[in-house]
């Protein structure tokens, strides 16, 4: 227990000895101290027997007795407490009467030498005597008893509890408690003492905020006992053995294997699959005419779940369109799929497919399907993030339909024509919402590493929900990558790294919280530790963090406390708002599935010679002499991507992307049509049928590559060696880049 030493004055409780036995109530009923037959171990202890001397007591009312005393060995008596002592204490409390119930036997006295109130212990317990479990263990009558105050912080108290979460008067006093830390969690005595007994000492913590020392500390100091072993969940025998079982059995609606539902082999056709959202049903491979090699499957039950909340996917052939209400409509925001046949039976549903695939993938499956409705988007000049806010606080707002964007602007006379309307002037928009959304309000912190902002007016303007709901909307819609988020914001939004704890370098540099905390943690003494400490005094009263310092020891600890209540405590409300916004189109689900494909599509994605390599699909040709040529051209490729990479080329990655496809940098959906390459060989001039040889007949003869950026298709000149297609590629894309730029 969490007791202090009582060998000469105070009581010392140990484990249990062999001669001691924790009785049910039907055994010796009263207790000889308080003697009362309630038996209740959270509030009154165990009830502790003694067969040979016919003895039972309850464990408190021994350890809140005035005049017995922790004499023995722990092993004689009761946890050191001699029967002698106990009897010599029952004699002469049967002359002290109790100030609750008037009856005689009262053992327990107010710690104050001038007050003379005595209580049996349940009795003061119904009347605010107030026992502490550590120390020479003292009892306070309510006049005496230690108190709480709110601390006059400006917050909203609270209207229940938050153990038993019933409805609480949000007022301090012996029955109600608050943690010291976050202040923001009140609970009943009564709750907080059975959670403490059923926590245990390595468990008990606040409910809210998770802090544990100053919790537990003042938890003692207000009499809540904490036993001094592990959680009961943790004492039980194979209590998490369910865990460990396996679903086993084909639930399919016939099932074809000879030896019945229940029999799984190893591998093949009869190998039982487990759907890989609910892990509760199961199919043979033969059974849901599935392929052999899979290992993707999901049940009827999980798939309308996915439709219904996540996937939003309209079906190809049916042309159906996705719906989803805004916040305007509904609070919290959520997804809904409108079907415009009622024919079409919830079976032939589409899903999203489940287990690993790319970002790529997910996003084009979440954007808009082909579809001529679509709605308007006007920007004046390059006001990218008032539009897009306008847009999305539409009482009419669907995210589904495709965006059209008209700049309306005359004085734009900087922007090319091709940017006023069309997919162009999309993508133009979707980008410079994204940079403009990056250098908001909501958002601080070095460029490619941005923290959440605090903003009080953003809050009541609701501006981080519409920000979640435009980064949604951009990637859905093939903008760009989001690419700012700091590693610490992508932690707080979709916990990954699953349980990492948050550093004071996750911390956004040179901001006031900042810098108090780094003088923290940087104090190298302990008198310079409790200095820095009082002069940031008032920032550590608002974190809950304001705790008497005595070492250096526990600098750690503060600085942990004070990183988790700036970047997750006080951002609760910013947080969940931006995750609201993007569950728009279902993209914060998808994230959810794939935290670690998407890592790089939020946070720092810097374009490489190993993404652009996979970005384009390499087109041999069939013929065996073309393709020996063509195998070593494809090598020279890659090479002088890496050279791109690292400057030692006169053009950059960027410039080949741009060449190929027309496009600045790639989306975060990707491109469609999927980006490809093919060969320009020497000296043919009219060679192979279909759309490449008509693509062949308007080229030269091979000696500079050529690209067709409307299907994405980039021609590489078939050389003999590295320096000539390396030379070839830099003078057809610099005099490209030369064309496109604004001097031009």
């Amino acid at each position: 227990m969490w007791c202090g030493d009582k060998r000469k004055k105070r009581k010392s409780p140990a484990p249990p000895p062999p001669v001691v036995t924790f009785f049910t109530p039907h055994e010796f009923a009263g207790c000889a101290l308080c003697r009362l037959s309630e038996d209740d171990p959270a509030v009154l202890g165990e009830k502790i027997t003694l067969k040979e001397h016919k003895l039972s007591v309850h464990y408190f009312c021994l350890l809140t007795s005035c005049g017995v005393y922790q004499r023995g060995e722990e092993d004689e008596g009761v946890f050191g407490f001699l029967v002698e002592d106990i009897k010599q204490e029952i004699r002469r409390s049967a002359r002290l009467a109790c100030g609750g119930c008037k009856k005689k036997g009262a053992c327990v006295g107010c710690n104050v030498r001038s007050c003379r109130r005595m209580v049996h212990f349940p009795c003061g317990r119904r009347r605010g005597f107030l026992s502490q479990f550590e120390g020479h263990f003292p009892s306070y009558c309510p006049d005496h008893s230690p108190t709480q105050s709110v601390g006059g912080l400006d917050l909203s108290l609270p209207q229940s509890c938050s153990v038993c979460l019933d409805a609480i008067d949000p007022v301090l006093s012996f029955s109600v408690l608050k943690c010291p830390s976050c202040h923001a969690s009140w609970f009943h005595r009564d709750c907080v003492q059975r959670q403490a007994h059923s926590s245990g000492l390595f468990f008990f913590r606040c409910t809210l905020c998770s802090n544990k020392q100053s919790f537990q500390q003042e938890m003692l100091r207000m009499g809540i006992f904490i036993p001094e072993r592990d959680a009961s969940w943790e004492l039980e025998a194979n209590a998490y053995s369910e865990l460990l079982e396996v679903y086993e059995r084909c639930d399919a609606l016939v099932c074809l294997s000879r030896d019945g539902r229940s029999h799984s082999a190893k591998t093949g056709w009869f190998e039982v699959i487990r759907c890989q959202l609910c892990g509760s049903r199961g199919t043979h491979r033969k059974c849901s005419v599935l392929k052999l090699d899979s290992r993707v499957w999901a049940c009827s039950d999980c798939t309308t779940a996915t439709n219904g909340r996540a996937s939003l996917i309209a079906s190809p052939q049916g042309g159906q369109r996705r719906s989803l209400l805004s916040k305007r409509h509904t609070y919290p925001i959520h997804s809904s799929i409108s079907y415009k046949s009622s024919l079409d039976p919830p079976s032939l549903r589409p899903y999203l497919p489940v287990g690993p695939g790319s970002p790529e993938g997910v996003l084009q499956a979440l954007g808009p399907q082909r579809c001529p409705i679509s709605v308007q988007v006007e920007v004046a000049g390059d006001q990218a993030l008032s539009a897009g806010v306008e847009l999305v606080r539409r009482p009419d707002f669907d995210p589904s339909l495709t965006l059209s964007v008209c700049f309306t602007d005359d004085q734009l006379t900087t922007f090319p024509s091709s940017l006023r309307d069309g997919d162009a002037a999309r993508q133009y928009f979707l980008k410079l919402l994204v940079q403009q959304i990056q250098d908001c309000v909501v958002f601080e912190g070095p460029d490619g590493s941005k923290n959440l902002a605090l903003d009080s007016q953003a809050l009541r303007e609701d501006l981080y929900f519409d920000v979640g709901c435009l980064l949604a909307l951009s990637l859905a819609h093939g903008g760009p990558p989001i690419s700012f988020f700091s590693g610490a914001l992508y932690q707080c939004l979709f916990n990954h790294p699953a349980n990492r704890p948050l550093a004071l370098s996750h911390m956004t540099p040179d901001t006031p919280a900042t810098l108090r905390v780094t003088r923290i943690a940087e104090a190298e003494s302990t008198d310079e530790l409790v200095s820095v400490v009082a002069a940031s005094r008032e920032f550590l009263e608002v974190a809950g963090c304001n705790r008497p310092i005595s070492s250096l020891e526990e600098r750690e600890a503060l600085v942990e406390d004070l990183v988790g209540f700036t970047l997750i405590t006080r951002m609760q409300e910013p947080l969940q708002r931006l995750r609201e916004g993007l569950q728009t189109l279902g993209v914060f689900e998808q994230v959810q599935l794939l935290p670690s494909a998407f890592l790089g599509v939020f946070c720092d994605s810097l374009l490489s010679a190993q993404l652009l390599s996979q970005v384009f699909r390499v087109l041999f040709s069939q013929q065996e002499i073309r393709l020996s040529r063509e195998t070593p051209v494809s090598s020279f490729w890659r090479r002088l991507l890496l050279d791109c990479g690292v400057g030692r080329s006169s053009i950059s990655l960027q410039d080949l992307l741009r060449f190929a496809t027309g496009a600045e940098e790639l989306p975060a959906a990707g491109l469609l049509p999927h980006p490809s390459i093919s060969f320009l060989h020497p000296m043919e001039r009219g060679g192979g049928g279909g759309e490449r040889g008509r693509v062949r007949r308007r080229r030269d003869e091979g000696l500079f590559p050529q690209s067709e950026p409307g299907t994405n298709l980039l021609l590489l000149p078939v050389s003999s060696s590295y320096q000539a297609f390396k030379t070839s590629m830099e003078q057809a894309v610099s005099h490209h880049v030369h064309l496109l730029s604004p001097a031009s």
